[in-house]
């Protein structure tokens, strides 16, 4: 696989899309996937002509993901902005499709994975950065899945716990920025809800709900991202918090703790602090201690290093960092703002503008790079 000629080639077939009437950002998702598919074909069957393969290629993943994308807006436009409290009156198919790319034939990190693409309309990037792996990756993924899935009947739907994965990864998807898209979310867990009879079904509406409340404070008016600590808390929604706690209550009383229940609670926490300063931060560490006896995921070990940075100190959370691997996304950032916290702005300010160059989107990298420049004048003054 000739990697230089791929990259020579891929500014002339993004301009061909473009030209044809895909917009730009479109454009490279659809050359992006079209690479990839590129990389996985041709050591077997190289192209007599690659441009012409690549921009064949890229068209109808342009055309795909636009139909995706067609079809997910119809079903948001039923949904408001702001998703009401109580039963969901609407209902529709898509929480049946959901549960048929669940297929039993699949694994669930591959139903997962398809039914993003499939039904929730999330590209194979947005999906690999979800996932923490290569694009590549999770490209072979979806593919598998696929061809896995083209000869079965879809007579036995999936499991309840790989549905509960695809809502929650929707939701996150939309809440670092599409709106509608967590409010699409909300409505779908809103309805099984009203079906199944489930703690952790009860555990993921209510996590939706109290991150959900926090939407209207996450953004200033330049578009920068505001951390939590300096949200202005009377923005939040108190219907959506005082639902999602009730709903965590409900649940947690059944004594049957899982993942989801355990980061409502959490975010239960945050909501009820009437200040950052007055945030239960060792009873935060203790749920984080619980949600990665049930999870041993490096996300939660990572936010757990800020927890415990808060609870008993930046040197606490900077040890219990360590143990956490560099590949973790976002560690470098957490590392700055523990060492900032611990006094070292020099190091802090490295960290900072390092982060922002792995930042996954321009918020995070424009938030790190002002505070790395925040640093900077600091340290100069």
């Amino acid at each position: 696989m000739d990697e230089a000629l791929l990259r020579s080639l891929t500014p002339g077939v993004l301009g061909i899309l473009v030209r044809r009437g895909a917009d730009f950002a479109a454009a490279e998702d659809a050359v992006q996937d079209a690479l990839v598919e590129a990389i996985r074909v041709w050591p077997d069957d190289p192209p007599r002509d690659a441009k012409g393969w690549l921009v064949t290629a890229a068209w109808r993943k342009f055309l795909d993901a636009t139909r995706a994308d067609t079809a997910r807006r119809r079903r948001e436009d039923v949904v408001e902005e702001q998703p009401p409290p109580g039963p969901t009156p609407a209902v529709d198919d898509t929480l049946r499709l959901y549960f048929l790319c669940a297929h039993p034939s699949l694994t669930p990190s591959s139903a997962v994975a398809l039914t993003l693409r499939a039904v929730g309309g999330l590209t194979t990037r947005q999906i690999a950065q979800a996932y923490l792996v290569p694009e590549a990756t999770m490209a072979q993924r979806i593919s598998r899945a696929k061809r896995t899935v083209s000869g079965v009947r879809f007579d036995q739907p999936g499991d309840v716990a790989t549905v509960l994965r695809v809502l929650y990864l929707v939701f996150n998807e939309g809440y670092s920025g599409d709106v509608d898209l967590a409010a699409e979310a909300i409505r779908l867990t809103r309805q099984l809800a009203t079906t199944i009879d489930h703690p952790e079904v009860a555990g993921l509406l209510a996590l939706m709900l109290l991150h959900h409340a926090r939407r209207a404070s996450r953004t200033a008016p330049d578009g920068g991202l505001v951390p939590l600590a300096e949200q202005d808390r009377a923005r939040w929604d108190t219907t959506a918090i005082a639902e999602g706690v009730a709903i965590l209550q409900k649940a947690l009383a059944r004594d049957r703790l899982g993942e989801f229940q355990a980061q409502a609670a959490i975010a239960a926490l945050h909501a009820d602090a009437p200040t950052a300063e007055e945030t239960d931060w060792v009873q935060i560490v203790e749920w984080y201690d619980e949600l990665a006896r049930l999870t041993d995921s490096p996300v939660v070990r990572l936010n757990r290093a800020v927890a415990v940075g808060e609870a008993d100190g930046p040197r606490a959370g900077l040890a219990a960092l360590a143990a956490i691997d560099d590949s973790v996304p976002r560690r470098t950032a957490v590392a700055a703002y523990l060492h900032e916290r611990d006094g070292d702005l020099t190091t802090a300010a490295r960290l900072y503008a390092e982060a922002a160059h792995q930042a996954p989107n321009f918020a995070e990298r424009d938030h790190l790079t002002r505070q790395a420049a925040r640093l900077n004048t600091r340290r100069r003054h």
